[in-house]
C-alpha cells in the first residue's frame, strides 16, 4: 500500500490537526508543501485534489480526504486510533468543544477571510492583530469555560488526548502567533502542558523543519 500523502502548510491550523491525528495513531506519511503566500492552494494542480483551494488534503487508502475534521474522523474509523469517547454523550461534548474552535473561532481568523475584511474597511495590519486576538480571545475564554465540567481530566475529555485536543492546540499557537494573552486560561494551559508532553502532538508542531521545505 501506498504511504498516505498529506498537502499542507506549516502554519495552517486545520493541517497541524492532522498532522497531530496521523502521529497519534502512528501513520506514516508524506508530507508534501502547499505554499499559501505564493498561492499555490489557488493552482490547477491543488484545485484538482481540493475544489475548494484549502489545505490539508490527504492521499489515503486510494482516496483525497479534504476538510480536516472529516480527514481525523476517517483515521479513527480506519485506523483504530481511540481519539472520540466511547459513550454518545462523551462523543457530543468533545465534537463540541471541538467545533468551538474549528467551526466558530477558526473560520472568522482565517487569513483569506481577514485580509478580505480589511480590504473592505480600508484596515491595516493594526486592525488585524485587533481582529485576530478578539476572536481568538474570545473564544478561547469560553472554551476555558467549557472545561470547567466534570468530564475534563489531563485531557479535554477524560486521561488521554482526543479530538477536542487536536483542535485546541493549534489554535493556542495561533493565540500566541496573534499575541492574545490566554495565560491566565489555567484549565486550557493545563491540557496544553499535557499534550506538549506528548511526541506527535510535539512532532506535529508548525515549528518543525520538515513542514517548511
Amino acid at each position: 500500500m501506498d504511504m498516505p500523502v498529506l498537502y499542507d502548510y506549516w502554519r495552517s491550523s486545520a493541517s497541524y490537526r492532522v498532522r497531530i491525528a496521523l502521529n497519534l495513531a502512528g501513520v506514516d506519511y508524506k508530507p508534501v508543501v502547499v505554499d499559501l503566500l505564493c498561492k499555490a492552494h489557488k493552482s490547477a494542480e491543488h484545485l484538482r485534489r481540493n475544489p475548494q483551494g484549502l489545505v490539508p488534503a490527504l492521499e489515503i487508502d486510494g482516496l483525497m480526504l479534504t476538510q480536516s475534521l472529516a480527514i481525523i474522523e476517517y483515521i479513527i474509523e480506519t485506523r483504530g486510533v481511540s481519539l472520540l469517547p466511547d459513550g454518545a454523550a462523551g462523543r457530543a461534548r468533545v465534537r463540541a468543544l471541538a467545533h468551538s474552535i474549528a467551526m466558530d473561532i477558526h473560520p472568522v481568523c482565517n487569513l483569506s477571510v481577514v485580509s478580505h475584511v480589511l480590504e473592505l474597511a480600508g484596515g491595516d495590519d493594526a486592525m488585524r492583530v485587533g481582529w485576530m486576538q478578539k476572536w481568538i480571545g474570545q473564544g478561547l475564554e469560553a472554551f476555558e469555560t467549557l472545561l470547567d465540567h466534570p468530564a475534563t481530566g489531563r485531557f479535554c475529555h477524560g486521561d488521554a488526548p482526543g479530538l477536542a485536543d487536536i483542535c485546541l492546540i493549534p489554535q493556542i499557537y495561533n493565540a500566541e502567533r496573534w499575541g492574545a494573552d490566554i495565560s491566565g486560561l489555567k484549565r486550557i494551559q493545563a491540557v496544553r502542558q499535557a499534550c506538549d508532553a506528548l511526541p506527535g502532538f510535539a512532532r506535529a508542531h508548525p515549528d518543525q523543519n520538515n513542514f517548511k521545505t
